[in-house]
């Protein structure tokens, strides 16, 4: 499906652009790097209607991640490809894979909008948050409503902006999602 090749390919791109902006290892482990994700794409959508990556957002036990097939396939590429090095540390006297940028990123493939939003989120990830935060930030109301492995749209977190979700919020979020040819 070609659709889903150029989701993975800008992926890729964004995790290397999230890496190489965050400079020092010990700022950007895997949580912070799957929450700058998600972020980038949450903000993103919530400002134009589709996300930077077009990845599916599934909800694990630390909060939603990218699908962690399509998260490790784009790791492992960059890896593979001298584009970043993944290292296993102790920080803190926990395990966290640490990840720097050997290259510096194509970013050719975004506009300058999903560029100035990445950049909001990765400033506030690296310099203003803990991985711990960043995971209390993502269990939100929608995370708390999805079963662990369920997919999480982003379309619904313009229903976390207002409270507490019912069934008719779903259903307007479902109608706005496939007016714009989003939704399921």
């Amino acid at each position: 499906m070609i659709f889903k090749a150029d989701g993975n390919v800008k992926l890729e791109m964004l995790m290397h652009y999230i890496i190489w902006k965050c400079q020092d290892p010990t700022t950007l482990g895997a949580t912070k790097l799957n929450k700058s994700l998600l972020y980038s794409d949450i903000f993103f959508y919530v400002e134009h209607g589709k996300s930077i990556t077009d990845v599916v957002y599934i909800k694990r036990q630390f909060g939603p991640v990218p699908n962690p097939k399509d998260f490790l396939q784009a790791r492992d590429k960059l890896e593979k490809e001298g584009k970043i090095a993944v290292t296993k540390n102790l920080y803190h006297g926990m395990p966290q894979y640490q990840f720097v940028a050997l290259q510096r990123p194509d970013i050719s493939m975004f506009t300058s909008d999903e560029i100035s939003i990445v950049d909001i989120v990765v400033e506030e990830m690296c310099q203003k948050h803990t991985a711990s935060s960043m995971s209390e930030l993502s269990h939100d109301i929608i995370w708390e409503a999805a079963e662990i492995g369920e997919e999480i749209p982003l379309y619904t977190y313009f229903a976390s902006r207002f409270g507490e979700i019912n069934e008719e919020d779903i259903q307007w979020a479902k109608s706005r999602a496939k007016q714009r040819g989003m939704g399921q």
